[in-house]
């Protein structure tokens, strides 16, 4: 916010209520210490707080929070001290006052609420209605009842560490526009809209908008320093918003929300091949965050197409070449499985293990690549792991680090030390269809002067060869079940990535149609065609 405007740091409230409880009746006790202290009872109760202790703890937390007695609210929390200083903030600095609570049925600890409020700035109000829930506990030495204290209670957007501030704020707003001139906006594309935050932070002052009056949540900065954009809750007062050009396709981004929608913690990203242009980005996530361009997750299988090129450029084997794809590998002490039901093939060449997605073929390899050779590849040919792109908001470039020991093996197959985002191996994929490494941008880079970061891109020789495999993958191999009769000049590579301490692998599937090129990750989601596969699908269908 500018004009020196104060903050309210909302970062552990919880709030709760109960069903028709009169709030007037308790006597509320004064601010105490530690976990809300001492209730003065007889005897020493344990266990669940019972439904009554529920109605008492948050019928007096809601009371005194309506009426703005934030010690006397606090006293009913398990962090008390926070709780008191982040009340009093929502009242003070983020102008939040008025504040009426109506609670849902219970279900057993857990309470929903709807919280009624009015923001006043500047001689302008506005009404703010939002739902949360709470949950009380027993304090671990009053043993109290006590509700627990969690930020998204006061706003179910807030997280550990974010604020409320109302005021002018930080940038003016903008009116982002598709490559068509279509306005693209978070209620008709629900995935673009921390998107469109970080473009409005970053060009709102660029667009020639004026800044209006607003309630927003503005979030802790990262470990790194880095800031991410004000998270916008309600208009106070209007200004007037900057016309912003994006490379995105209102219809590619129509297909890409639809077909997340179907599959829960699932993110996918298309790129143009031919000029990196992005032209959708979306996710189905419960945590919101934007893993298809800040993710970093092992890619599994879909790593291969990396691996492959590595392999051919330095003269280990070709796609017609030998790659043997035995029933195990032993690499440095560390056995390696090919997926369940894939039969042997000791006479296999590069493109039969690839297509048929065999891991010990590109592990036997392993002690024929140096530590860095893998390394070299990404950065070199496909512009990985330099940490330099200039997409027009934050990105993460993938990383693929020398490791030597067991990870030389494993980082071939998409495991090990390497970690991707879904917008990297939609770039990796545009690379192979079109040997040329063309960094991704969602806003013009003549729009603000952009230097895009380099790479060299593959050699002829062996972009035809990628081609090659991924079109037979497609075709007839691992990924034919959902690409194999689409029309088009169409190549794919399925993966699936193991997690430490997760029961299903993460679901991948990279693959373009034409000018399009794709790529999605389903957490939890299994093999590549069960989840990642279809999602692509979909999306290449329209955009492609």
């Amino acid at each position: 916010m500018r004009n020196g405007v104060k903050a309210a740091v909302v970062g552990s409230v919880c709030l709760t209520v109960l069903g028709g409880a009169g709030y007037g009746v308790y006597n509320i006790a004064s601010a105490l210490n530690g976990d809300g202290g001492t209730g003065g009872a007889a005897s020493v109760k344990t266990g669940p707080p019972s439904g009554s202790e529920v109605r008492e703890a948050t019928g007096a937390f809601f009371a005194a929070w309506e009426k703005g007695d934030t010690v006397s609210a606090a006293s009913w929390t398990n962090y008390p001290q926070a709780a008191q200083q982040l009340l009093k903030a929502f009242a003070d600095d983020a102008h939040i006052g008025k504040v009426r609570i109506t609670p849902g049925r219970a279900s057993g600890d857990t309470v929903p609420f709807t919280v009624r409020a009015t923001v006043s700035y500047d001689g302008v109000s506005r009404p703010l209605s939002y739902r949360s829930t709470l949950t009380v506990v027993r304090g671990e030495t009053s043993h109290r009842p006590l509700v627990d204290w969690q930020p998204s209670v006061v706003h179910p957007r807030l997280r550990k560490g974010d604020t409320l501030s109302t005021g002018e704020s930080s940038a003016p707003e903008i009116e982002a526009v598709d490559r068509d001139g279509k306005v693209l906006t978070r209620r008709t594309y629900p995935s673009l809209g921390p998107i469109l935050d970080e473009l409005r932070r970053r060009y709102g002052d660029k667009t020639g908008g004026r800044p209006g009056v607003e309630l927003v949540v503005r979030h802790q900065a990262a470990a790194d320093g880095t800031q991410a954009a004000d998270t916008p809750l309600l208009t106070l007062a209007k200004g007037r918003p900057g016309k912003l050009p994006t490379t995105l396709s209102a219809s590619a981004q129509a297909a890409a929300e639809a077909a997340v929608a179907k599959y829960p913690e699932s993110s996918v990203v298309a790129v143009k091949p031919t000029t990196g242009e992005i032209l959708a980005v979306a996710n189905n996530r419960r945590d919101g965050f934007d893993a298809a361009l800040l993710g970093e997750r092992a890619p599994g299988s879909t790593m291969k197409i990396i691996s492959a090129a590595t392999l051919i450029d330095n003269g280990l084997t070709t796609a017609n070449g030998p790659a043997p794809c035995p029933p195990s590998a032993v690499w440095q002490s560390q056995t390696f499985q090919n997926l369940k039901g894939l039969t042997p093939n000791e006479h296999a060449t590069l493109a039969d293990s690839f297509a048929r997605s065999c891991n010990t073929a590109f592990v036997k390899f392993a002690d024929e690549v140096k530590v860095d050779s893998l390394t070299r590849e990404a950065e070199d040919r496909f512009g990985l792991g330099r940490n330099d792109w200039q997409a027009g908001v934050p990105t993460f470039d993938g990383r693929v680090p020398a490791s030597g020991g067991p990870d030389t093996a494993a980082d071939l197959i998409g495991q090990g030390q390497v970690q991707m985002s879904p917008l990297n191996m939609a770039s990796v994929t545009a690379t192979a269809k079109t040997g040329a490494f063309r960094q991704p941008v969602i806003v013009p880079l003549k729009l603000d002067g952009r230097t895009p970061a380099r790479a060299r891109g593959l050699a002829p020789g062996t972009a035809r060869q990628l081609r090659a495999l991924m079109s037979r993958t497609a075709r007839s191999g691992t990924a034919a079940g959902v690409l194999g009769s689409m029309s088009g000049d169409v190549g794919a590579k399925t993966g699936s990535a193991e997690v430490d301490g997760e029961a299903r692998s993460d679901s991948w599937f990279a693959g373009y149609r034409n000018d399009v090129a794709a790529a999605a990750m389903v957490q939890d989601g299994g093999h590549g065609v069960d989840a990642a596969g279809p999602i692509v699908a979909s999306l290449l269908r329209i955009a492609g």
